[in-house]
């Protein structure tokens, strides 16, 4: 029995974890049409985490996909945080922010022993990690819940590590990916591949169950992928506009203009590459630059900033995250667009 079916899932359908544009209510709707739901954790405090993986737990559906990164947290650079805020500062003025209302704390938070305790509370089936897998001590942790761990890989030398590193299946995220880069073992981004030039080789490269992310987002991309040799497909961008999806409206606004057509990918909004539709901010900073602080640091500055310009109804100064394909994104309940997918794709 394959890994998938072992999961219980009725369609080889993974549903990218997409923080600031999702909760729980995307994920139970993905789980219930006989996908894998996922759930972004890096972002959530560990009340906020617990709380919703109750809900799950009171469901009664399953399985799900709980997502973490699993960076190594360094403290910020005060010299390029305050050379960051100057680079920001024409744009405070121009909105009226004050630059003391920047946040300091983190945006994002590494896998820690906290979060697997709350994971052994709960025992998701599945947990899924970015960036390369925690340190072996936590992952051990992990293991014995009874998880599945997934983890994403976007060169044959980040597949093959992870195989050797206790990972049960393989993302293969591809450059047209929405969201960060997962990347882990070299910033190199010359090495990064497209999903369908990437996919068959770690697929020969690994004997593990693959799964293809990244531009896929109908039909015949879930039918392309696993004519490649994917066991599954993690389809995010094509998410943004459902029903479900808590994607703001000025963010689907741009996704459904001309706009969505135009990605990038950029460390501007967290010191690390991803991709995003591209808005002003990336247009007159240049979507990669060296006054970003390293990861996660960067965003801070940008809270203020951020919230100014939206309330303006001005998205230039949001993080806009989409995959390059933006084509398949629809204004539809969840389920509706997975039963369309299943169809195109001769799944049922």
């Amino acid at each position: 029995m394959s890994l998938f079916a072992d999961l219980g899932l009725r369609y080889p359908i993974i549903q990218a974890p997409m923080a600031g544009v999702q909760n729980s209510a995307l994920v139970l709707t993905v789980t219930g049409a006989g996908c894998l739901g996922s759930l972004p954790a890096a972002m959530l405090s560990p009340t906020e985490l617990a709380n919703e993986l109750a809900r799950f737990a009171a469901s009664g559906l399953g399985p799900f996909n709980i997502n973490f990164f699993c960076h190594r947290q360094t403290e910020a650079d005060p010299n390029a945080l305050t050379g960051w805020q100057q680079t920001l500062a024409p744009y405070y003025a121009e909105f009226g922010v004050n630059a003391e209302a920047t946040v300091t704390t983190p945006s994002r938070a590494p896998f820690n022993t906290e979060h697997a305790a709350i994971l052994a509370k709960f025992k998701p089936a599945v947990v899924s990690f970015h960036f390369g897998l925690p340190e072996p001590s936590l992952l051990a942790l992990v293991k014995v819940t009874g998880a599945k761990v997934f983890a994403s890989a976007t060169t044959v030398a980040e597949a093959q590590w992870l195989a050797g590193h206790g990972a049960d299946a393989i993302i293969a995220q591809g450059l047209e990916a929405g969201g960060h880069r997962g990347h882990f073992l070299n910033e190199d981004l010359a090495l990064q591949q497209g999903t369908f030039t990437l996919l068959p080789q770690i697929v020969a490269a690994v004997d593990l169950p693959v799964i293809a992310a990244g531009g896929i987002v109908d039909g015949k991309g879930i039918r392309a992928a696993l004519a490649l040799g994917a066991s599954a497909v993690q389809m995010g961008t094509a998410f943004l506009c459902c029903h479900e999806a808590t994607t703001s409206a000025l963010h689907r606004a741009a996704i459904q203009s001309t706009q969505g057509q135009h990605t990038a990918l950029t460390n501007l909004y967290s010191g690390r590459p991803a991709r995003g539709i591209v808005n002003r901010l990336m247009r007159e900073l240049g979507p990669l630059s060296l006054s970003a602080p390293g990861f996660p640091h960067a965003s801070g500055a940008l809270v203020p900033l951020r919230a100014a310009a939206e309330k303006a109804g001005d998205h230039g100064f949001s993080p806009l995250w989409a995959g390059q394909n933006v084509s398949g994104c629809r204004d539809l309940p969840a389920a509706a667009l997975i039963a369309a997918w299943v169809k195109e794709a001769g799944l049922a």
